[in-house]
């Protein structure tokens, strides 16, 4: 499927390395409940991840962007969350297995995210700081996926060719981020999005476990 010999595995974080969901809900009801507005369930946080802290909190306050109080409380959000993304937060089953083979191969390991880059940052360096080479979160001078700049500098930094890369990750803003930077994309169902999404939104390998991430590289 890749054409090639991979070196480099580029994991998304968010519902494709960690289960970071609930950690998500509470602090976006957090920030939500110190303006006195509408908690989210579960399920409403989860179809609003995937682009960014940002647009998390447009999707989940009253009239988004457009609220007079949206600055301060993507501000509340981020502080809460800095301090609590570690209460719910775990690896995936298989996950820790899937680094060590492939870090025990001598890949690159790499993770983008749409995340601000200090909590991509802190969370890799929590639970994945003997495997991943290089993490790469929203900041200045970093266009959000599905821009290709996150998945460039990775390419850069560890000086590799784009034809020994491949992308993983759970979502369509993946599967569009993949291809804007000209990599092929393995889509994984356990994740935030339902199966019949994945294909919807143009997803073309599926992957079921994180073993079935091995047999591909």
């Amino acid at each position: 499927m890749t054409g090639g010999v991979i070196s480099t595995v580029i994991f998304d974080l968010d519902g494709t390395l960690l289960y970071t969901l609930e950690d998500l809900t509470d602090s976006t009801n957090f920030a939500l409940d110190e303006f006195g507005y509408p908690k989210r369930t579960i399920d409403e946080v989860k179809s609003f991840v995937g682009n960014g802290v940002s647009l998390l909190i447009e999707r989940s306050i009253p009239d988004g962007k457009n609220n007079p109080n949206f600055e301060k409380c993507l501000l509340k959000f981020k502080e809460h969350y800095s301090n609590n993304m570690y209460n719910k937060t775990k690896p995936y089953d298989g996950i820790i297995d899937l680094l060590t083979k492939l870090k025990q191969n001598n890949y690159n390991i790499a993770v983008v995210s749409n995340k601000f880059d200090e909590a991509v940052k802190s969370l890799v360096d929590k639970y994945f700081k003997n495997y991943v080479d290089i993490a790469v979160g929203q900041r200045e001078n970093i266009e959000k996926k599905p821009a290709p700049d996150s998945v460039n500098e990775v390419i850069r930094t560890l000086n590799v060719e784009r034809e020994e890369c491949i992308f993983v990750g759970d979502s369509e803003v993946d599967i569009e981020t993949a291809a804007n930077a000209g990599i092929p994309c393995l889509s994984v169902t356990w994740g935030y999005k339902t199966i019949d999404f994945l294909y919807k939104h143009g997803a073309s390998t599926l992957i079921y476990s994180p073993d079935d991430i091995w047999e591909m590289v």
